[in-house]
């Protein structure tokens, strides 16, 4: 969608929604009354099919008890399977290479238990000072376990002024210390977007194991995982996928990878046709379901049946188109709008949309805290992180150009009443 004669009025915001092919996906959803909901890369909508699954598992688990794990509608036996073949779709990775289980943290470290071999010089981890921390605790937590000091062999690679990672610093920290190196696809304040193909083409030209945490691509971002060969990736379900709170994550393993020995060994990851022997011997799957640990979570599951059904649906290419569109109509109108005195905003993330995922960092030096807490006063729900950046995320399948619209007219209002000063304002801590 291209955003030809762009101008600042309520019409062209609609005129923009009346020509979207993806108009009809919002249906599928439960939107809060009167909300603008900007929020999907925190926690995705309720989609109305995804709350069927949910009644329809427990429904089979009142009137078939243990039966449904292999007489279940989709049995609950394999719901870890088909739900992981369907997501493959979705990031370019083949069917067995993708597994819906555990969380997001918990499937880092069953990937890092494999992945990070340190032998010889190669000790060391390359990631970044700007991922997610969860991230770093984890890469700190299997240093220490090897006997390494963080502080020498956790190699992050500085921000430029601006707030960016420079790829070109990742490439020239990819040598012969580093055993695994691991990076966010997007990070999660900025939105800039990786060139995940040249880094792990580079990683693996230097003898360096390469993971991507995908968390806030996924569902939105088309990737090409199987591809350029990345070597492992995990992610969350409950912000783009619209998964639901604490749903399962995913993980991708390559196929190069399936011999491998999955080092934090469950039940869960055993052959699949001969789990039930209860062999006190562990032979893992040979795919990504050998590195599930624990009997997953069938109800919190189910939504992902759906969700990842009207994604399908959609496409994951014309959800990138009409991402693009929205967040470049968000900046065109900051810059036409926000950037002057006595608004002040300016841009944080990539100019250029194929350098950034779906969400927009808005920046102020002053108040940016107090103007969030004063949006979400007038229904209208970002998110914040610290110090000063305002998290702008329209998720394709539910927001409309005129709720980007509404959005801007909102700030303008909020700072021409100068009510954002009001220190009472306040934020909840999970937003």
């Amino acid at each position: 969608m291209l955003l030809n004669d762009f101008n600042t009025s309520a019409e062209f915001a609609r005129a923009l929604d009346a020509k979207d092919p993806l108009q009809s996906f919002r249906n599928h959803f439960h939107l809060p009354e009167d909300m603008i909901y900007l929020n999907g890369n925190s926690l995705g909508l309720c989609p109305r099919e995804g709350e069927a699954s949910v009644h329809r598992v427990l429904d089979e688990w009142k009137s078939m008890g243990i039966d449904g794990w292999m007489d279940g509608e989709n049995p609950w036996f394999y719901m870890a399977e088909e739900i992981g073949k369907r997501m493959a779709a979705l990031v370019g990775a083949n069917p067995e290479e993708v597994i819906c289980t555990g969380t997001t943290t918990v499937n880092q470290h069953a990937l890092l238990s494999t992945f990070y071999q340190p032998s010889g010089n190669r000790t060391k981890i390359l990631a970044d000072e700007k991922n997610f921390p969860s991230d770093i605790y984890a890469l700190k937590s299997h240093l220490k376990m090897r006997g390494y000091d963080p502080e020498q062999h956790l190699i992050l690679v500085s921000a430029e002024p601006n707030g960016f990672i420079s790829e070109k610093k990742i490439l020239e920290n990819l040598n012969d210390e580093v055993a695994l190196a691991l990076f966010p696809s997007v990070f999660f304040r900025t939105g800039q977007l990786l060139d995940m193909e040249l880094i792990t083409d580079a990683a693996h030209k230097n003898g360096v194991a390469i993971g991507f945490d995908c968390s806030h691509s996924a569902g939105v971002v088309p990737h090409s995982l199987s591809k350029i060969g990345v070597d492992f990736a995990f992610w969350c379900g409950y912000k783009y996928l619209n998964g639901g709170p604490g749903c399962p994550a995913f993980l991708y393993l390559s196929e190069r990878h399936f011999h491998k020995e999955p080092m934090l060994a469950g039940w869960f990851g055993f052959q699949k046709d001969r789990q039930f022997e209860m062999s006190l011997d562990f032979i893992h799957q040979k795919n990504a379901g050998g590195w599930q640990i624990s009997t997953p979570s069938i109800l919190s599951m189910a939504p992902l049946e759906k969700s990842l059904e009207l994604i399908q649906q959609a496409g994951i290419d014309r959800i990138r188109e009409k991402s693009i569109a929205l967040t470049c109509y968000f900046i065109a109108l900051v810059n036409e709008s926000l950037s002057n005195h006595p608004y002040s905003f300016f841009i944080g993330s990539p100019s250029d949309p194929e350098k950034r995922g779906g969400h927009i960092a808005l920046r102020r030096e002053d108040y940016a805290l107090q103007i969030c807490a004063a949006l979400k006063g007038k229904n209208i729900v970002p998110d914040f992180r610290n110090p000063d950046i305002i998290r702008v995320s329209p998720s394709p399948l539910y927001c409309r150009f005129e709720d980007i619209w509404k959005m801007v007219q909102s700030l303008q209002e909020i700072i021409d009443s100068g009510n954002y000063e009001n220190p009472s304002q306040k934020m909840n801590p999970v937003s």
